[in-house]
């Protein structure tokens, strides 16, 4: 199972939040390329990079701390979400040496998008599904829908989708550890890769999601930052 260590860009620098709340940032290094470092040397293999402004505003704020991460490790696997919303922001940003986008509100808004980027960039879009009460949120979190977590997920199962990045808002930065039911339903509820997000904050939450043998994947940010989460040692325990 994949380890992603989180970094997620607020105004430049390399934040968490808790339940998506922009007002509860906490700055954790104002250099996201050093904090990235950091991760790599520890030894990571892949990178998931949150453009928080961007998901607000709808199109990429944060470009230049990504591009510096790019620049820096650019044999490291990244992924990055956030405002990323049409095809021409997708193609520039693989262009750059992201190795998959993921696309989260225009998932529910425009799936015809998703479908038509998986299919010209196979294996390099991912789908960023949040959720807050088994119910889609968009747009930063700060709209709630009324689609249905699986459902969405199914409308993807055919196009070259690589992952699903699924998010439990109400887990996520609160250290109490990820939903780990609702997402292993998920898991083999559909054929794509799932991810995990929001909540891990151990690494016993990191073994009871490997054990279900069905998570492709969990995402981790304070835990990290705090030190309650040894990436070193996760890693060794999920097998890198």
């Amino acid at each position: 199972m994949l380890l992603l260590p989180a970094i997620d860009l607020k105004d430049g620098n390399a934040v968490r939040l808790v339940h998506g709340e922009m007002e509860s940032a906490t700055v954790f290094n104002d250099d996201p390329a050093a904090q990235a470092g950091i991760f790599v040397e520890a030894g990571c293999e892949w990178l998931h990079l949150v453009d928080l402004n961007g998901a607000f505003a709808g199109e990429p704020v944060n470009a230049a701390p990504v591009e510096a991460i790019l620049k820096a490790f650019p044999t490291l696997n990244t992924q990055l979400g956030g405002g990323i919303r049409d095809m021409a922001t997708i193609e520039r940003w693989l262009d750059r040496g992201l190795s998959r986008v993921i696309l989260g509100t225009v998932a529910v808004e425009d799936p015809a998008l998703v479908r038509e980027a998986a299919t010209a960039f196979p294996g390099r879009v991912a789908v960023g599904i949040d959720a807050r009460n088994g119910r889609v949120a968009t747009k930063g979190w700060a709209e709630e829908t009324d689609v249905m977590v699986t459902d969405l997920a199914r409308r993807f199962e055919d196009v070259g989708v690589a992952a699903i990045i699924y998010t439990d808002i109400l887990r996520d930065g609160a250290m109490k550890g990820p939903n780990i039911d609702a997402t292993a339903d998920l898991a083999r509820s559909v054929m794509i890769p799932v991810i995990a997000s929001g909540g891990v904050s151990s690494i016993d939450d990191l073994a009871a999601l490997k054990a279900t043998g069905v998570i492709h994947g969990a995402i981790s940010g304070r835990a990290l930052y705090d030190g309650a989460i040894d990436l070193t040692a996760a890693l060794d325990m999920l097998g890198h």
